[in-house]
């Protein structure tokens, strides 16, 4: 155990748990630049003065997660979660050099094959990654409904009042899960040798901007045209793009390619060759 700063540069769009009722994959950065997963959080459930921003520094203690085999994977030893402190917010002065500093500390991929095997042969699971060609912007509609037995589960446990105990008359029969997206976002690009790949972007702030739109515009088809002139036309175009890349302990071992897309890292252009596009 040990007391750790930890830079957050992710947060992925929530997914439901039979345990937590939801959870939020959060990542980021340790002070030398190595990267960290902290599991489990679930982050609409802490204290108000417990949730922390993107680019927030945050000091909490953790430990090796030994039930995940995946080296950078770490775990809250409170588990009401009340020893998470927030800190200063890193700014985007000076196209976000502040941020920079601490996202290329150890530098970037552009390998999609060196990064593979790296995760086969020695468990990397998350990673910063420059895609050298964006080939398209995919949206694909998907089911809008959970999975009727994991919200059966909850709804159980909810009932028998088997977790967070200290909320219950406050907070646990006020607590809705967060929406299933009814879509799934992804990039398909190639990497500086050619490779190609479709990689699904997780990050809570894509699912985020497709509801805020949807509110405002009451349209679907509205609401994905301006998903979709965020992240493939201002972007591509305007930014100098970076995925922070991520593995499921699920399909590290199994999947070919056992990368997602958990978050995207984009200050302006300065002067850099732009993406590629090819759309």
């Amino acid at each position: 155990m040990t007391k750790t700063k930890v830079l957050i540069t992710v947060k992925t769009y929530p997914n439901i748990s039979s345990k937590y009722d939801e959870l939020v994959c959060t990542a980021g950065f340790l002070e030398d630049g190595s990267m960290i997963r902290i599991f489990p959080i679930p982050f609409r459930k802490l204290d108000y003065d417990k949730q922390y921003a993107k680019y927030q520094w945050i000091e909490l203690d953790l430990e090796r997660y030994t039930r995940d085999f995946r080296p950078e994977s770490y775990t809250p030893t409170d588990r009401l979660f009340q020893n998470i402190k927030p800190l200063n917010k890193l700014n985007t002065d000076n196209n976000w050099q502040e941020r920079k500093d601490i996202v290329f500390k150890k530098g970037y991929y552009t390998n999609l094959t060196m990064l593979i095997n790296e995760a086969k042969d020695k468990g990397k699971s998350l990673a910063v990654f420059k895609p050298t060609k964006i080939l398209d912007f995919v949206i694909e509609s998907v089911s809008d409904e959970y999975d009727k037995k994991k919200i059966e589960k909850i709804l159980n446990q909810r009932a028998q009042l088997s977790l967070f105990e200290t909320y219950k008359d406050n907070c646990e029969d006020l607590f809705e899960v967060v929406k299933k997206l009814p879509y799934k976002f992804s990039y398909r690009f190639e990497d500086i040798e050619g490779r190609e790949a479709t990689l699904m972007i997780e990050d809570w702030e894509i699912g985020q901007l497709y509801w805020n739109c949807l509110k405002t515009y009451g349209n679907e088809e509205i609401a994905l045209q301006k998903v979709k002139q965020k992240y493939r036309d201002d972007f591509i175009n305007n930014k100098d793009l970076y995925f922070f890349m991520g593995t499921t302990q699920r399909w590290h071992n199994v999947a070919p390619n056992p990368f997602l897309i958990i978050g995207v890292f984009y200050p302006k252009y300065q002067g850099q060759i732009k993406l590629n596009l090819n759309l």
